[in-house]
């Protein structure tokens, strides 16, 4: 993106100005570096994100941002829906509330060395992964309609995992006002044998070390220890979300003229907040996130279940599962006013700051957990929200392609990655190595410059910087 073309306000902070259709400016959250790496589609993405009616003061871009589908990945934007806002399948995305969670386990990573091939190979026989993969969880019509209502309350009900794991989950594990009737039979049918998977692209469980620790107090709070093993589990609602995310696409490009309403770009097709459809498509999309809070719960009992059998010393607790697609009731001060939006985040994460409502109260103090997932292969971090608020309190959700899968292909082969990782001591294990090559990790930005960027932008604070041992991926 050329710079010359922003209002450059500070190190970390751009802007587009409103300009033609859109009704606000863009703001993007990056140093100037990775705004210059960001492809120019991104620059159109959120310029036509501006052009949505009911929205309210700006379109955030993360430091992360590349170009998607519809919204740019990375991109933050809020509706008022007594201005006549409205709900964008295209600005949650087709993998509806893919998110990561964190999980100490207790034990320093020397423990994990010792065992970590056999780890490997049992999380990877445990836990199914790659394209079309199914679990062992099957699920009837009506036990799917209540884990699309209960979420990760409904799994912990029925065996997988503890009562305490939902203290430190988004929305306590069970998103309101789901709408199952609203979810297409074609959408259940594809999740029925989907549950306890990661399915493939950039999902993965990691077992990682934590190599830096920033800020003593928030390190402390989360439970978070230089040399010890955490996991990380990143995956979201599989083949339910994905499906819902077509049907109301289709549906909502056929009838935005009804509504009145010139789409910029039919990618970013939408429809009223108060409208039937858009209520409709709410309660699926809520649907959806129960089912990537249930199926991220159910890896979290799987992986347990692991470990107590290799690493029977680990007592894996939860730190925090956050969500980075999707569209959320918010109250949030504008001009001095309070007003209830809806925060729709496409490749961002939530990122409360301390003394917020929403944020668990033994966490309260120095603020809401952001898990910052990085490329296989690369470090990955652990941020906490900053207050006062920006960008609608949200932060980037990860390191950020910077080239294509198709360009990544061409460029690496999986053997010869699964071969450099293990060199480094990193233990790769995938059902498909072209899957591999796809999520090299030359093919995403440097995550630490990324994570500096939000830092600096006020968006999310460091607190511990980890380093992979074992990555199980699809």
């Amino acid at each position: 993106m050329n710079t010359t073309e922003l209002i450059h306000r500070d190190s970390t902070t751009w802007e587009i100005p409103r300009a033609g259709a859109m009704h606000v400016p863009v703001i993007l959250h990056a140093s100037e570096a990775l705004v210059r790496d960001m492809d120019d589609k991104v620059r159109e993405q959120a310029c036509n994100v501006a052009m949505l009616p009911g929205i309210v003061e700006a379109v955030h871009v993360m430091p992360d941002a590349h170009w998607g589908y519809g919204f740019p990945i990375g991109g933050v934007a809020a509706f008022d829906p007594a201005a006549g806002g409205v709900v964008s399948a295209g600005g949650v995305g087709f993998d509806i509330s893919c998110g990561v969670r964190c999980l100490r386990t207790g034990v320093r990573a020397e423990a994990i060395a010792g065992v970590a091939a056999r780890l490997a190979d049992a999380l990877f026989v445990k836990i199914p992964a790659g394209v079309g993969s199914v679990g062992n969880v099957r699920l009837r019509s009506g036990e799917l309609d209540e884990m699309l209502t209960g979420g990760a309350r409904w799994a912990v009900g029925r065996g997988f995992g503890k009562a305490t794991d939902l203290e430190r989950i988004e929305e306590h594990g069970q998103m309101l006002h789901a709408k199952p009737s609203a979810v297409s039979d074609r959408a259940k049918r594809r999740q029925r044998d989907e549950m306890g998977t990661l399915g493939s692209g950039n999902h993965y469980l990691e077992i990682d070390r934590v190599t830096e620790v920033y800020a003593d107090d928030a390190a402390s709070a989360f439970g978070l220890r230089r040399g010890d093993a955490v996991v990380l589990i990143h995956c979201g609602s599989r083949g339910l979300g994905h499906q819902i995310g077509t049907d109301y696409l289709r549906d909502m490009v056929v009838a935005a003229a009804g509504f009145g309403i010139r789409l910029p770009d039919r990618e970013l097709a939408c429809a009223p907040i108060e409208s039937e459809l858009g209520a409709a498509y709410l309660g699926a999309m809520r649907a959806a996130t129960n089912c990537a809070l249930a199926n991220r719960q159910i890896l979290t009992h799987l992986t347990r279940d692991v470990f107590s059998a290799i690493v029977p010393a680990a007592d894996l607790d939860l730190v925090f599962d956050v969500s980075h697609n999707t569209c959320k009731v918010e109250d949030h001060v504008v001009d001095g006013t309070p007003r209830r939006l809806y925060v729709h985040r496409k490749g961002a994460t939530r990122a409360f700051g301390p003394g917020h409502p929403d944020v668990p109260d033994t966490l309260r103090a120095v603020g809401q957990p952001v898990i910052i997932g990085g490329s296989m292969g690369t470090a990955s971090y652990v941020l906490a929200g900053m207050a006062p608020e920006r960008a609608w309190s949200s932060a980037c959700h990860g390191a950020g392609r910077s080239m294509s899968r198709h360009d990544a292909l061409r460029r690496w082969r999986g053997e010869n990655l699964v071969v450099e990782l293990a060199q480094r001591g990193i233990l790769i294990r995938s059902p498909s190595l072209r899957g591999v090559a796809e999520e090299a990790p030359g093919a995403y930005k440097e995550i630490g410059a990324v994570v500096d960027a939000a830092e600096t932008a006020g968006l999310a604070r460091k607190v511990v910087r980890l380093e992979p041992m074992i990555v199980v991926k699809g």
